[in-house]
């Protein structure tokens, strides 16, 4: 009875945590020891077993997540490939400027309605020109990014002055409007504002809108650069077309198209930067770039050839230009670079010099084609 009671008592077992202690209630200290010791042993080894499993498993995890990431950045980053349709459009720039190419480049006499085109088409393929400076450095980290936002806007800073500019000082004896030129420049230039911001409140409220993987604000963004690149091309190209259907046309046409051209770079440059971080092409972006400028050859013959009924609204449409770009340059380009570089000197110098350079060149174009 006492040795059943002792084997009753012993079996009175109670584990704390995961049978790291046993307490054996009752008497018959000597069973407690010699029946006791065993399943001690035995928690205690099962116990670290489980643990020393725990941590193979663990570690075996660390080291599979780790040769994961190591494969994952061993791989090397693919570099967009350009598609079908941006083969086809290349192929199509080049059978135009190819095929619409003038005898001579230079007019003789009167300008005809071949050279107009072609130097509004000129003007649109300069804009392509803007990808170049991303040639070199095709993977820009977010400082450079905003470098270059900062160039662009610069440049696209002087451009807007020029484009301003030349709609307060526009004189043409066909142009019957009472209104002066500089009041109808201020008048496009107020407009020019009013439609870039409509149009921005706009893309802000319709956030179902997107192209391809582009949503949200990356999509809001790159949209409105690119429809106030194309809207602006409009009035461009009826100042192409006036300027060349005006009084000295052939001289004055020529300079316009130059300035324009010149203009069209930054602009291009706008676009890129804005694109390639996407994961676009170079050469799609680039048509692209072209993409948003078709409208000044396009414009620039109508206008041309009903010239009379397009002065007066020339001075609107610069205006209108100048004050859209303007937006676009301080209001989304700069302040990005500013976000970006995470330095206001760095952008302010930048944008500054090439501000300066843009206002130099177009001054050494108007000295090379004796315009005053």
């Amino acid at each position: 009875l006492n040795t059943s009671q002792t084997a009753h008592r012993i079996t009175k077992k109670r584990y704390l945590s995961e049978g790291q202690q046993i307490v054996i209630e009752g008497d018959g200290s000597n069973a407690s020891s010699e029946i006791g010791d065993t399943p001690q042993r035995q928690l205690r080894s099962v116990s670290q077993t489980r643990s020393a499993a725990k941590k193979a498993a663990a570690n075996g995890a660390d080291k599979v997540a780790s040769k994961k990431t190591d494969e994952v950045a061993e791989q090397p980053r693919q570099p967009p490939t350009a598609s079908k349709a941006t083969i086809v459009g290349t192929v199509v720039v080049a059978l135009i400027s190819y095929f619409t190419l003038p005898d001579s480049l230079q007019p003789v006499g009167r300008p005809t309605v071949q050279h107009v085109w072609y130097y509004g088409w000129i003007s649109a393929l300069s804009t392509g020109l803007g990808v170049v400076p991303l040639i070199f450095a095709p993977d820009l980290d977010k400082y450079w990014v905003g470098v270059s936002n900062a160039v662009a806007a610069g440049m696209m800073i002087a451009a807007s002055y020029s484009l301003m500019a030349e709609g307060c000082t526009f004189e043409e004896p066909d142009d019957k409007s009472e209104i002066s030129s500089s009041m109808r420049t201020i008048i496009g230039g107020v407009l020019g504002l009013c439609f870039i911001v409509g149009t921005k409140r706009f893309l802000e409220h319709h956030e179902e809108y997107h192209i391809g993987d582009l949503a949200g604000a990356d999509f809001r963004r790159i949209m409105l650069i690119i429809f106030v690149m194309t809207l602006h091309s409009f009035s461009e190209g009826v100042g192409i077309g006036v300027s060349f259907g005006g009084e000295n046309g052939s001289e004055l046409g020529v300079f316009i198209s130059a300035s324009l051209a010149v203009h069209n770079v930054p602009e291009g440059l706008a676009v890129a930067v804005v694109l390639l971080p996407q994961r676009v092409h170079l050469l799609t972006a680039a048509l692209w770039c072209i993409g948003t400028s078709i409208p000044q050859p396009l414009m620039a013959v109508p206008a041309f050839i009903f010239v009379h009924y397009f002065i007066p609204i020339l001075p609107v449409g610069l205006g209108f230009a100048g004050g859209a770009m303007a937006w676009v340059a301080i209001f989304e380009l700069l302040s990005e670079a500013f976000e970006d570089t995470k330095s206001t000197t760095t952008t302010g110098v930048i944008s500054s010099i090439a501000l300066l350079f843009m206002l130099w060149l177009q001054n050494s174009i108007d000295d090379a084609t004796h315009i005053v």
